[in-house]
């Protein structure tokens, strides 16, 4: 059998800008690094490209100023609610000011003790020895600090109260709240930021009396005065590219990654899924961060890495069904198992601990630990023997 199981590298790839040729490039950036480190590829072989390089191929971009159009042509000039952002520079900051040029006043609620995707304001331990009820208590920015202190992010050591106080361009008031309604006290014309429970926040809005309410999917869902723009997911997704502009997730990502399985097919005569992937679906342990604030892990993906994995329980099997065999009949008696193993796995005892997740959110969070998010220039993912399993 294959000594090797799963085996997934970075590869290095020239500075994208907008108008190059991305199936041509990534193709081409693969087959070089296969044929430098004698790696051939096959059936079934994963190339995956991170969503940066798309969107900055196809000059996907914004600025504030078109950013504040948007939400003008949306709100007027009125004082807006801004809920649920999360606290992140990279990801919120030109957001923020681009809103705040956009509207009279800005009241910002945020959710505590930390945000949708777990950057915390405080810690839990902080919270329950308080007196505060996170589920009911409306707190002021003076209140929020005289209860816990002036907060400090635990990697980026930031002040996101007073960071995000001192990027508004108006008038700007800060709440600290869970329930979306409190938001109603202050202005019935409000921007829900949430990325996952964004459908669910909004409705509960509008049943409840707000009269505009827009969701950060449908902001620059449209081009304005030429700018870049996303039809479904707006501005969820981007994060900020120079002071001043943001780039926005990118656009027709299916195209793309059929477009350059078609290429390697070309190139090589071998069928090699394709996808686009942003940020990973996973945890850190020591942060609380939940890694996910793109809307979705891949945007766009071919055919073979469509469902999920259906996977007997190496442990499960070695542990209940090969008791008393010697070695060689373990062996045989495992692929016999794996090879007669059924269809749909799922409520099985035999698939019991195997990680209930789409394809697409393993391996997008595969590509994105190994691609890292800094200097190591590598946007471009190869993925092998990820289908294979012990009989192989």
């Amino acid at each position: 059998m294959k000594a090797f199981g799963t085996i997934s590298r970075g590869v290095k790839a020239p500075i994208i800008k907008k108008g190059d040729n991305l199936v041509d490039i990534v193709t081409t950036s693969v087959l070089n690094a296969c044929k430098e480190n004698n790696v051939t590829l096959q059936d079934k072989d994963i190339v995956a490209v991170t969503e940066a390089v798309v969107a900055k191929s196809q000059g996907n971009f914004a600025t504030l100023d078109q950013i504040a159009k948007d939400v003008n042509n949306k709100f007027g000039n009125e004082t807006v609610g801004l809920i649920f952002p999360i606290t992140s520079r990279n990801r919120f900051s030109m957001i923020l000011k681009g809103i705040s040029k956009g509207v009279k006043k800005l009241v910002i609620q945020l959710s505590y003790p930390t945000d949708e995707v777990g950057n915390p304001l405080i810690s839990e331990e902080k919270l329950l020895t308080s007196k505060v009820n996170p589920y009911t208590d409306v707190l002021t920015e003076d209140e929020f600090v005289k209860e816990f202190g002036e907060p400090c992010h635990l990697f980026t050591g930031m002040n996101y109260l007073k960071l995000y106080k001192e990027l508004c361009e108006c008038g700007c008031e800060i709440i600290l709240a869970n329930n979306p309604l409190a938001i109603l006290k202050y202005t019935k014309y409000v921007i829900n930021a949430d990325i996952h429970t964004r459908k669910r926040t909004k409705a509960l809005l509008l049943n409840n009396g707000a009269k505009v309410v827009c969701s950060l999917d449908e902001i620059l869902n449209k081009s304005v005065d030429g700018s870049g723009y996303h039809e479904e997911y707006g501005l969820l997704g981007s994060n900020m590219s120079k002071e001043g502009t943001i780039k926005l997730f990118p656009r027709n990502a299916q195209k793309f990654a059929e477009d350059l399985q078609k290429s390697f097919k070309e190139k090589t005569g071998k069928t090699i899924e394709c996808m686009v992937y942003g940020d990973g679906a996973f945890k850190d342990p020591v942060g609380g961060i939940w890694e996910l604030a793109d809307p979705v892990v891949s945007p766009g993906f071919t055919k073979g890495l469509d469902g999920t994995p259906n996977e007997v329980k190496f442990k499960y099997i070695a542990d209940n069904n090969l008791q008393g065999l010697n070695k060689e009949e373990a062996d045989l008696k495992m692929r016999e198992i794996i090879k007669s193993k059924e269809k749909n796995l799922v409520a099985k005892n035999t698939s019991l601990g195997t990680t209930p997740r789409r394809f697409t959110d393993l391996l997008g969070s595969l590509s994105d630990l190994t691609s890292g998010s800094g200097d190591k220039g590598t946007p471009i993912v190869l993925i092998q023997n990820y289908f294979d399993n012990y009989t192989d």
